[in-house]
């Protein structure tokens, strides 16, 4: 699939990136020295830049999870971004229906910036396109959707003796559902936590997407935060009616590790949006 990515003319040389989000071959005239300065400083990512230097300062590295007023700090951010604090608009052809995608749809992903302690990308689903079923091991996740409606769906594991002497398959796991909803942008952000939230979760577009993810830390098999791919299945197809769950009118399902979908793979675009500044200290 061929997604066009959205460049800044002023970063990009003249015949380069013709196939990412929204390109458009435009000419560039000189101009003097003052007015490009001008032009620089009215275009500074200020909400980009303020996400960048919050997450300096909120995610500490592996192990550790965001204090809840520095979850609202980073929510309240997130938030208030809109499209065009990442270059993004509704009017690139990416995000026009009438463009869907013939056969199976793939999913892009761009990032803007990843260190150690965290990492800030987005994800480009075309109409019908489908992130599988999939965990954030250790991880602390903010989900921002930019543009378009997406089905989200989400579980987190339940913890509990019982669950072995119920008699399921042993491959099999107990997982409570935490989200089964559709978002429509703008909404708020979503936020999934290393056990709790929704870790476990399927994103499914209903139109033409884009989700702006906050990764704290990113993903990094090395260090153990490899990503499982999972199927569900329905409460009621494996249970044998002995297990008490532990909350009055708790919706599980049992989830089966599977190998790696066809469909999770990903086609990596370069960011050429707003950039951050990268502090030094």
């Amino acid at each position: 699939m061929t997604i066009e990515a959205v460049v800044d003319p002023r970063r990009d040389p003249v015949g380069q990136h013709v196939h990412k989000v929204g390109y458009a071959n435009r000419v560039i005239k000189k101009r003097c020295k003052r007015r490009i300065n001008k032009r620089s400083e009215a275009k500074v990512p200020m909400a980009l830049q303020e996400l960048y230097v919050s997450c300096r300062e909120v995610f500490k590295g592996p192990g550790t999870v965001p204090l809840p007023h520095d979850v609202e700090r980073l929510c309240h951010i997130l938030d208030n971004m809109k499209p065009e604090d990442v270059g993004l608009s509704s009017k690139l052809q990416f995000f026009k229906t009438e463009n869907a995608v013939k056969g199976t749809p793939r999913v892009t992903t761009t990032t803007i910036y990843k260190c150690d302690k965290f990492s800030l990308c987005i994800f480009f689903l075309p109409e019908t396109a489908v992130i599988p079923l999939h965990n954030h091991p250790g991880m602390t996740v903010f989900s921002k959707l930019l543009l378009g409606t997406m089905h989200i769906k989400s579980y987190d594991w339940v913890s509990t003796s019982s669950a072995e002497e119920s008699g399921q398959p042993s491959h099999l796991r107990l997982a409570r559902l935490v989200t089964d909803s559709v978002f429509k942008a703008p909404c708020n952000t979503s936020v999934l936590y290393p056990t709790t939230g929704g870790n476990i979760h399927q994103f499914t577009a209903i139109s033409p997407c884009a989700v702006l993810d906050v990764l704290g830390p990113p993903y990094s098999a090395e260090d153990g935060r490899d990503c499982s791919y999972y199927k569900d299945f329905p409460y009621d197809a494996f249970s044998d009616g002995k297990m008490e769950l532990t909350t009055e009118g708790d919706c599980c399902g049992w989830l089966e590790e599977i190998e790696t979908p066809e469909n999770s793979e990903m086609d990596g675009i370069e960011y050429l949006g707003p950039q951050v500044v990268e502090s030094t200290d």
